[in-house]
């Protein structure tokens, strides 16, 4: 176990490095409890430009980061917000699944001196495919104390991919679902080409069950501000496993 301090939250919502060839921008941080902060990245998907959403928590001791950015020249740019907003620098990230909008930036992170960490089986396919590896190996489900604060990790079986874990704050009652948990906006699960549709909506409602009444759901794309994530997906999930069938 893992034991760090927190701190309060400091600052309001922030955009960041606009992109001078799209009104969109590169990077957006927006508070959404006490120190816990969304952020979203930005990279072209199937020729649209779409949001990838991570979190970082604000501890007395340094920032916990969930997930690396998506736009590979946003690493540093979130690093030197949070230095600038919080007067902290970044100490762990923990990236939730093998996809580069996932781990992209794990390398960076580490050569940074920040802690990195993933599971053994995200590990496993990440050195198989060639991707980013975290410094520090999860063999279990685990639970990270940040002073007061607490994160436990969950895998609940495969999904979006096999490897894919959600992220639970118990006190604060905010799950977050990374790809596995689809936006409510979404019509579709998305990119399943590396996990399981059979078993998706049994993997759903392990989340469901396990964590219930969340006060915020975020999703590892798209809109964040809904808390019914889970139920959209889990109904998108029964209805892409019978057509699997």
């Amino acid at each position: 176990m893992i034991k760090y301090t927190c701190l309060k939250l400091i600052g309001v919502c922030y955009v960041f490095s606009l992109n001078a060839q799209s009104v969109s921008p590169k990077l957006v941080i927006t508070p959404i409890a006490e120190n816990f902060y969304v952020y979203t990245t930005y990279n072209t998907y199937k020729g649209v430009l779409f949001p990838a959403n991570g979190l970082y928590v604000v501890t007395s001791e340094g920032v916990l980061i969930i997930d690396t950015p998506w736009d590979t020249t946003q690493f540093q740019t979130l690093l030197d917000s949070i230095a600038i907003k919080h007067q902290q620098k970044a100490v762990m990230c923990l990236s939730t699944h093998f996809h580069e909008d996932r781990t992209g930036g794990l390398t960076f992170f580490r050569q940074s001196g920040i802690a990195t960490y993933t599971t053994a089986a995200t590990d496993s396919i990440s050195a198989y495919m060639g991707f980013p590896r975290a410094q520090f190996i999860m063999a279990h489900d685990t639970s990270f104390q940040l002073g007061n604060l607490v994160m436990e990790t969950y895998y609940p079986g495969p999904g979006h991919t096999t490897d894919n874990i959600v992220c639970w704050f118990p006190e604060q009652r905010i799950l977050y679902g990374g790809c596995l948990i689809k936006s409510t906006v979404d019509q579709s699960l998305g990119n399943t080409s590396d996990g399981d549709l059979k078993a998706y909506a049994n993997s759903v409602r392990r989340i469901k069950r396990k964590f219930t009444h969340p006060y915020i759901v975020i999703p590892g794309h798209q809109e964040w501000r809904n808390n019914k994530s889970v139920e959209h997906t889990l109904q998108m999930a029964v209805a892409a496993g019978k057509l699997r069938n």
